[in-house]
């Protein structure tokens, strides 16, 4: 992975989790407006999937140690 896709994933996870402190500090009801439904709580289990989807990809790119021991 290069190094622009870490940055925009960690502004992704960094915007999304800027949404869900806006929308947890002052929660709204579901409601439905002109035939359309609008579910809050899904859109907030919709931001947690993101902010873990971007944990994962993060955590795929980070580098590491894989250390060995020979025996004799």
């Amino acid at each position: 992975m290069m190094k622009n896709d870490i940055d925009q994933l960690r502004r992704i996870r960094e915007q999304t989790l800027a949404r869900i402190a806006e929308i947890t500090a002052q929660p709204k009801p579901s409601y439905r407006i002109e035939g359309q439904q609008v579910e809050w709580a899904d859109y907030l289990r919709r931001l947690q999937q993101t902010v873990d989807w971007c944990d994962a990809k993060l955590a795929a790119a980070a580098p590491f140690e894989r250390r060995s021991r020979a025996t004799t």
